[in-house]
């Protein structure tokens, strides 16, 4: 019986309810650990500091910047659902997210996709400033849109923050009335063309490029075998539909051959990094 002990004896009513009190707070604290989330690098095992493992990550090349890519997929594919990637992230997959734009000296990003997730300007919490400052990076990565129609609205909340200035790269066909018009919010920089050729070499004086998208930012940058490393979120959710994959566009010939370096587990997603092989 509950109410009693080992030896017979009537336990207190107030030792019950001290017990169930206790057995809650328990419950609640399993709970909100659950609910955290944990990145591991094996099944059941000890959490990762995801900032710490990416920062630890040895990248760089002799001949031009390091690219690498950052996508989230469900297992069928789909990068785009409900016309974002929100739908099918989680709080692992922005923890991992959030480390990885730690990393680079700048983050690329094509007009479409800037538009379709709403993009804040960039800004970093004070654990990964002080990580970056100690990799002798500037505090913050330098946000760089790639558009050559130049289709954005100044008032979009990517531009509403002056010390955060966005660089927007476009060529010389892009629209005059609408260079001036964002030239107000963002710094517009014409290039000779906006292929993934000239957006690295206008960025050549980085040690890493993050691009993240959309898929037919990916996509070119794939063709033109300008990918060194993948970061791939694959999120438990089957959606069929018509959903783009993380990339496409013109074919890469040949195919670009990478080699998987590391798998790691959150609760519920899985975490691929690649790299050239």
């Amino acid at each position: 019986m509950s109410g009693v002990d080992a030896f017979g004896h009537r336990k207190p009513v107030l030792w019950n309810l001290l017990r169930v009190t206790v057995e809650r707070s328990a419950q609640k604290l399993l709970g909100a650990i659950a609910s955290s989330g944990m990145i591991r690098d094996t099944p059941g095992g000890e959490g990762l500091d995801p900032l710490e493992l990416q920062m630890s990550y040895q990248r760089g090349r002799p001949d031009r910047p390091w690219v690498m890519g950052n996508f989230v997929t469900t297992i069928d594919g789909a990068a785009v659902v409900d016309g974002g990637s929100t739908a099918i992230n989680d709080e692992d997959d922005k923890r991992m997210f959030g480390a990885i734009r730690a990393v680079p000296d700048f983050i690329l990003v094509g007009a479409e996709t800037l538009r379709a997730e709403n993009y804040q300007p960039v800004d970093l919490d004070e654990p990964r400033r002080r990580a970056r400052v100690a990799a002798g990076l500037d505090e913050v990565p330098h946000l760089v849109v790639a558009t050559r129609s130049l289709d954005l609205d100044p008032d979009m909340r990517v531009f509403g923050n002056p010390k955060r200035r966005v660089t927007i790269l476009t060529d010389e066909k892009a629209p005059a009335e609408r260079a001036e018009a964002l030239a107000v919010v963002a710094d517009v920089v014409r290039l000779r063309g906006t292929s993934p050729s000239d957006l690295v070499h206008y960025m050549r004086m980085a040690k890493v490029i993050l691009c993240e998208g959309g898929p037919s930012l990916m996509g070119q940058f794939i063709a033109a075998g300008l990918v060194d490393e993948m970061a791939l979120t694959i999120s438990p959710l089957l959606t069929a539909g018509v959903s783009v994959r993380m990339a496409h566009g013109p074919a890469a010939d040949p195919p670009l051959e990478m080699r998987l370096d590391q798998v790691l587990y959150g609760d519920r997603a899985l975490f691929l990094r690649y790299l050239r092989a």
